[in-house]
């Protein structure tokens, strides 16, 4: 499916534009906040082709899809005006509360910056390790220029956390910006790096250092935002669009300088000052339970409480000692995901568990968790022990991250610091929480879940007599009406790969099948969302209603046949209702497949567009003599 594609899809899913109230994304997911979450169809969603899963947390409807997010997001903005900051929000929903409103305020503000900041924090970890060994000196003109690129985001970090916070309450993002501009302005940084005491209007002033902090100008652009609803519902509108500003400046700048900025700081230091005193106490046990709960706070969302706290560290210490036993979270998930592949029987889920253990060595760990080893459980629970493993490895090996991103191979350089200090701990750490993972999940085992479907349908040619003798030319009649459908576009990989057999697909407009050609029913699934007849002259056609509707246990089927009927091409076989089926959530289109299409030389579709039942569908040719007509 294209990103276009899948972009309208998830935009008409989540209730439309205008139940839209603003939208950001991360490494894998979208992350709506809709006006009403009941408009929604989250079942369609998650059975929809390209995304992974689909999550309501922290005041958040999210929608996973991976690491083609960002194609997704632009092409939502190219399709939509969901992106647009003059997009209609005069009726936003109501704020969420409590830890859910916070985790909401903190995910939107931070999101939209996780990919540059892992970028850059890559860049600075290669430049730690260059110049500890040697290869490039801190002096060299080429070391200052990259290092300028890798560490400006954290340098001025306020003004883009000023922009995103602006978004996130609607507040005008050029004035928070130069609120942020403020705090780090050379005239201020000089103040305060000389020691010169300072007031305003004789009010004393305590300078802070604002470069890479985080809390001051989050607070001061939420109090903007409200300042300037206020402004602009009392000032005339003939003056609002420059008196607005220019009261903001005046209040806001001395207002974040006097009061919260020492207070943002003050925090972020407390906080961080506490967490550091947990490794502090316990280094072992610290490293075990990040490790085996950093998965979990990622699956609710609270992971973003932290996220702050590490940046902060990295801002005021020049290091943090808290993430790195997260790492062992990743890469335990990881090894689940590997030890799955290693296991399963399952074709489709080894082939899923085999890309999403290759992603998730890079950091993108949702489609290994929401796709593989949380919906097994067991797995999930072998990754949580892995990661307490391997977390007390890296607790008590005393590790330090030296720049920001998300743990993964490619950021390994940021953990990296002067003569090496505590990098070896983390390499075993994380290759010991893969190997535990890996192998508790082979032990423990699964229930492999191969679908029912699949696992009979995959009989159905094996439960007749393999027909190896020349077969004859055959014509297949369509039995349903409706419109034909490439069989590749079936959102089932079994069906459109053509791994089932060659055929085609059609989306009913009416609820009947009825028997292609003369011939037995061989198989009439319990669940009565499928059936197979094979002909007189030994052509053996599928016919499968909907994708995963074996789910709905035989709900709005009827059957009309058993196993070794003797039907008549037009015989009625079995009724559905297509609007219920798409009410639960499922897709409709119906895969009709030769399964023995290998006794054919071809298997020739003979109608487009719009068929009728027993119209002309399909010639099997063998290429031994004279179709039949």
């Amino acid at each position: 499916m294209s990103q276009e594609k899948l972009a309208k899809e998830i935009v008409e899913l989540v209730g439309g534009e205008k139940n839209v109230e603003s939208l950001v994304h991360c490494a894998t997911r979208l992350r709506f906040v809709l006006k009403d979450d009941a408009k929604a169809d989250k079942a369609k969603l998650e059975k929809t082709e390209g995304i992974i899963a689909v999550k309501e947390n922290g005041g958040q409807f999210q929608v996973v899809v991976g690491n083609k997010v960002p194609e997704v997001y632009s092409a939502i903005g190219q399709i939509s005006n969901i992106l647009d900051d003059s997009t209609d929000k005069e009726k936003p929903r109501k704020a969420a509360k409590g830890l859910g409103g916070i985790i909401d305020i903190i995910s939107s503000i931070f999101a939209p910056l996780l990919g540059v900041m892992a970028g850059a924090g890559i860049l600075k970890g290669l430049l730690l390790i260059a110049s500890n060994i040697g290869w490039l000196e801190t002096t060299e003109t080429t070391y200052t220029i990259l290092y300028a690129a890798a560490d400006s985001l954290f340098y001025f970090l306020p003004l883009l956390l000023a922009v995103t916070t602006a978004r996130k309450f609607q507040g005008n993002m050029f004035v928070a910006m130069t609120i942020a501009g403020a705090l780090i302005y050379p005239s201020i940084v000089t103040l305060k790096s000389e020691g010169t005491p300072t007031d305003f209007f004789g009010i004393p002033v305590i300078l802070m250092n604002y470069s890479s902090t985080v809390i001051p100008i989050i607070l001061a652009v939420i109090v903007m935002s409200k300042l300037e609803k206020f402004f602009n519902k009392t000032l005339h509108d003939s003056v609002k669009n420059f008196v607005t500003p220019l009261f903001l400046l005046v209040i806001m700048v001395p207002l974040t300088l006097l009061v919260f900025g020492p207070f943002g700081v003050y925090v972020g230091n407390g906080i961080a000052a506490g967490l550091v005193a947990a490794f502090g106490f316990s280094p072992l046990l610290a490293g075990a339970v990040m490790g085996a709960s950093w998965q979990l706070l990622v699956i609710f969302g609270i992971h973003w409480g932290l996220i702050p706290v590490f940046i902060n560290n990295v801002a005021v210490y020049g290091q943090d000692g808290v993430k790195p036993a997260a790492t062992a979270s990743i890469f335990a998930q990881t090894g689940a995901a590997f030890g799955v592949m290693l296991k399963t029987k399952n074709k489709k889920l080894k082939t899923l568990a085999g890309s999403s253990t290759l992603t998730a060595l890079f950091g993108i760990t949702e489609p290994a968790i929401y796709g593989v080893t949380l919906p097994l459980k067991r797995p999930f629970i072998a990754g949580v022990i892995g990661g307490a493993v391997g977390g007390a490895i890296i607790g008590q090996a005393g590790t330090l991250a030296f720049a920001s991103g998300a743990p993964g191979l490619l950021t390994l350089p940021i953990f990296y610091g002067p003569g090496g200090q505590g990098f070896p701990g983390l390499i075993l750490g994380i290759v010991v929480s893969f190997v535990v993972s890996a192998a508790l999940t082979y032990i423990m085992g699964f229930k492999d879940p191969v679908e029912e479907e699949t696992k009979t349908e995959s009989t159905v040619s094996a439960e007749q007599p393999a027909r190896t003798t020349n077969a004859s030319d055959e014509i297949v009649f369509s039995p349903i009406e409706g419109t034909i459908v490439e069989l590749s576009e079936v959102p089932d990989p079994a069906f459109a790969s053509g791994a089932m057999g060659k055929g085609i697909a059609i989306e009913p407009a009416v609820g009947r099948v009825v028997a292609p050609f003369d011939g037995t029913v061989t198989v009439a699934f319990k669940k009565k969302h499928a059936l197979a007849v094979v002909s007189d002259t030994g052509a053996e056609i599928l016919v499968h209603v909907g994708v995963d509707t074996v789910k709905l246990d035989g709900q709005h089927f009827v059957s009309h046949i058993k196993e070794g009927d003797r039907v008549q091409a037009g015989d009625l076989l079995l009724e559905f209702d297509i609007a219920q089926i798409k009410a639960a959530g499922y897709h409709t289109v119906t895969p009709i497949i030769v399964t023995n299409s290998a006794n054919y030389e071809e298997v020739i579709p003979q109608a487009t567009g719009q068929v009728s039942s027993q119209e002309l569908l399909l010639k099997l040719s063998s290429g031994n003599g004279q179709e039949q007509k």
